[in-house]
């Protein structure tokens, strides 16, 4: 008998059909993966099935939990099945942990609400869990709040939450896709451990075919609010049925980064930036940057990867003038605008023009008050560069730049997709003809066919305006289908430093080799397999 089943289940939020007539199952110690892009409806199916979205959301079909009908269930029974006998596990640990309890409390919460424990046994359990989900020093960690943790140990601690009451069933809903691939992959790795050793179901939603390719047993694609395809994970791989399956396959990185741009942009462009020798600190004993240097050429696309906290958004933050460094220098065409001291960096007009920043989160990077006209304006309004009804051809330009129909114009962030918010912030940088854009993980909040034209619209930007690119990402596939050469950091210090190709196919670097081999997707295809996916061309 299947754990966990939903038949012909239909999701409803006012005139919007978030989910028509989803069917699936997941039996116990195996696991199913949910996958689609954003907005397909995978996450509203889990939510409606367990009674967690709200009141104003309709929910109809079939839901069975150990052969219970559990959809309609009244709260109080339902929040008895919720945490006992199914985990959650959901994607942003630090908006689902309360930042004013410790740690310790909130996995004792999860606890003592479903059953009576003596607080010394609690204690102890506690600390069980902790060394269990490969939290070191569990007893120092108890009084931490979750800020004082990375995100991978946030991560760690919500599955403790999940797997606390040893539950029969554990929904993971994109609970890596904020993650760097090392912490990515020990993430996976505690999940199939666990699941090992518990017997657990698993229900693991993902818009990334690679991701799930290493714990998944069966496979569920959906598009739209439907199933489009069902089946074990090897036919989903090696025969897929529909060109959706096809589609996202191809834009998946099975068997590693699939490297296109390299040694296809300028070898010995006349270099742009020049970053010297520049070290920064913030009140820490250990420097985070240690004396990095590098330059990018015009034209180029410069990859800047390395995991969490080694130092990559520092680097873009001193390169777009936005903070200073405590040693060395930087330039941008053999003038030096960025040096030692203690206030904030000023750059003069002409420079702020030439350097512009595409940042991780198009929903937080845009006014959601104003109109895509307004903010698309604005560089043009604060630079005085035009007005009236040259204005409005030039917005109009920038939109066609970008792909994006012209009726955006009057739409407000909040009714475009993903995708397209991040089109226009990439529109509002490339608005004055900048010589260097400093992307910092710009595609790292989206999903992966998203992902794939974004990458695809930033090269065919890189060859029409000649613009140089920062391109900062945790995401070594992504660096290897749009960067002309990588530098790989490590605690601050540059570790790798080559053309891609290069860097990809002979790492000379321990710390190189372990992110390459933290890539998803790596051991799902036999070495002589054929991929039947969708060629995805990024030239």
């Amino acid at each position: 008998m299947s754990v966990f089943s939903i038949h012909d289940l239909r999701v409803r939020f006012g005139g919007i059909q978030a989910a028509k007539g989803v069917s699936f199952a997941v039996e116990a110690g195996k696991t199913l993966a949910i996958v689609g892009e954003s907005g397909s409806g995978k996450s509203a199916c889990l939510l409606g099935a367990t009674g967690l979205l709200p009141a104003s959301a309709t929910v109809e079909g079939s839901v069975l939990h150990r052969g219970q009908e559990i959809l309609g269930l009244p709260n109080k029974a339902l929040r008895r099945i919720r945490g006992a006998e199914i985990g959650f596990v959901f994607q942003d640990p630090l908006s689902n942990l309360h930042p004013l309890k410790t740690i310790g409390e909130q996995i004792g919460e999860a606890i003592a609400v479903h059953k009576p424990v003596g607080r010394r046994q609690l204690r102890e359990r506690v600390l069980a869990l902790l060394d269990e989900v490969g939290i070191a020093d569990p007893e120092a960690r108890l009084a931490d709040y979750p800020r004082h943790l990375s995100g991978g140990m946030r991560q760690r601690v919500m599955i403790a939450i999940a797997i606390a009451l040893d539950p029969g069933l554990i929904i993971a809903d994109e609970p890596t896709t904020a993650l760097d691939v090392t912490v990515q992959a020990a993430i996976l790795d505690l999940l199939k451990r666990l699941q090992e050793e518990h017997g657990t179901a698993l229900v693991f939603v993902s818009h990334d075919l690679a991701v799930v390719s290493d714990i998944a047993n069966d496979v569920v694609v959906m598009r739209d609010g439907l199933v489009v395809e069902k089946a074990p994970a090897a036919e989903i791989y090696l025969r897929p049925r529909q060109p959706y399956t096809r589609e996202l396959l191809g834009a998946a990185r099975l068997g590693g980064p699939k490297v296109y741009a390299a040694g296809e942009g300028p070898k010995a462009s006349r270099p742009l930036l020049a970053v010297n020798a520049v070290s920064r600190s913030f009140g820490s004993s250990r420097p985070v940057l240690d004396g990095v240097s590098f330059t990018i050429g015009q034209g180029e696309i410069l990859g800047l990867v390395g995991e969490s906290g080694s130092g990559k958004t520092t680097i873009g933050r001193l390169v777009a003038g936005l903070d200073r460094p405590d040693a060395g220098h930087i330039s941008l065409d053999g003038r030096e605008y960025s040096r030692p001291g203690s206030v904030g960096a000023v750059l003069q007009g002409d420079l702020r023009k030439s350097i512009q920043v595409i940042f991780q989160d198009p929903y937080a990077s845009l006014n959601p008050r104003r109109r895509i006209e307004a903010i698309l304006s604005d560089p043009f309004v604060i630079h005085g560069a035009i007005d009236g009804a040259e204005l409005r051809e030039k917005v109009k330009e920038l939109v066609a730049d970008v792909e994006l129909p012209q009726e955006i114009l009057d739409r407000l962030p909040s009714q475009l997709s993903g995708g397209q918010r991040q089109r226009v912030a990439i529109a509002r940088a490339i608005a004055l003809r900048p010589s260097l854009i400093v992307a910092d993980e710009p595609v790292s909040a989206l999903d992966i066919t998203t992902q794939a034209k974004v990458i695809r619209l930033l090269a065919r930007l890189r060859d029409k305006l000649g613009v140089s690119f920062l391109f900062i990402s945790h995401d070594l596939g992504v660096v290897g289908e749009l960067c002309d050469r990588v530098i790989v950091l490590e605690k601050g210090q540059i570790v790798e430093n080559g053309r891609t190709r290069q860097v990809f196919e002979s790492p000379t670097h321990d710390y190189t080799c372990r992110l390459l081999a933290s890539i998803p997707g790596r051991s799902r295809l036999p070495a002589d397999a054929k991929l039947e996916a969708a060629s995805v061309s990024y030239g």
